[in-house]
């Protein structure tokens, strides 16, 4: 299925899709898992309460619970199969993963329980318009405790057409290294072209993905009471960004 053809926005058949070829699609996964983990501050209570925005296979929460026993994720998704998916991987943590299903535009999920030491997301807040990540971070920066980190890792909108160029010619230089290296062959990086899932290279918009300029989101972010905010990381249009929420007086 390729982008184009998703008229009724990520389905279920995209999640198992996304599941065999995200290790390929995504430039230098591996270091934005790392980076994405050197973001959160260290919890100064246990448990800390941690919340993964659209989790997928758990591979964020999971690097997130090695790196952090005293934490909780809490792993919110749209797909029952990715949150079975993460459930099956995280089990070895226990009560410390907590699967639940949810819509990310839904503003019902965002009032929680217990203090949220940092919100976190992957590849997924991009799927929102600008009103709504501009909403989500505004709710978010409420919920978050004082001192709680919001670290996104997202695609971002390139400012001009040459800078759009460079991101969609970067995105296929990495999906082609990560094809040889990780498989040996270019098939995946075949499969990343045949399904034009390089939306830098397309010229028609797309009814699943609505990627704002980074400045904007930066932006939004101080709007929304955030201090610290900040690009951390960036590549091929990609790029990791976020801040904290001001600790309390004393």
């Amino acid at each position: 299925m390729t982008c184009t053809d998703r008229k009724d926005g990520w389905g279920e058949s995209d999640s198992v899709g996304f599941l065999d070829t995200g290790r390929f699609f995504v430039p230098d996964r591996e270091e934005q898992i790392a980076a994405v983990c050197a973001l959160v501050p260290p919890p100064a209570d246990s448990p800390a309460h941690v919340v993964e925005l659209c989790c997928g296979e758990g591979l964020l929460a999971g690097a997130l619970l090695a790196r952090f026993p005293e934490i909780v994720v809490h792993g919110y998704d749209g797909s029952t199969v990715m949150l079975e998916r993460a459930r099956s991987a995280l089990a070895v943590h226990g009560e410390r993963f907590d699967a639940r299903l949810f819509d990310l535009a839904d503003r019902s999920w965002r009032q929680f329980p217990w203090p949220v030491h940092a919100v976190v997301s992957s590849l997924a807040v991009h799927h929102l318009d600008g009103a709504g990540k501009r909403e989500l971070f505004a709710d978010v920066a409420r919920a978050l405790a004082p001192g709680g980190a919001l670290v996104l890792a997202d695609l971002v909108e390139p400012a001009t057409a040459e800078a759009r160029a460079l991101a969609a010619a970067a995105w296929d230089a990495a999906v082609r290294r990560r094809s040889l290296e990780l498989a040996g062959d270019l098939a995946a990086y075949e499969d990343f072209q045949r399904q034009r899932w390089n939306l830098f290279a397309e010229t028609e918009p797309d009814p699943v993905d609505h990627p704002s300029p980074l400045f904007d989101q930066l932006r939004w972010l101080a709007e929304a009471g955030l201090a610290g905010v900040d690009v951390f990381w960036m590549k091929a249009g990609h790029a990791i960004y976020g801040g904290r929420k001001p600790a309390a007086p004393f």
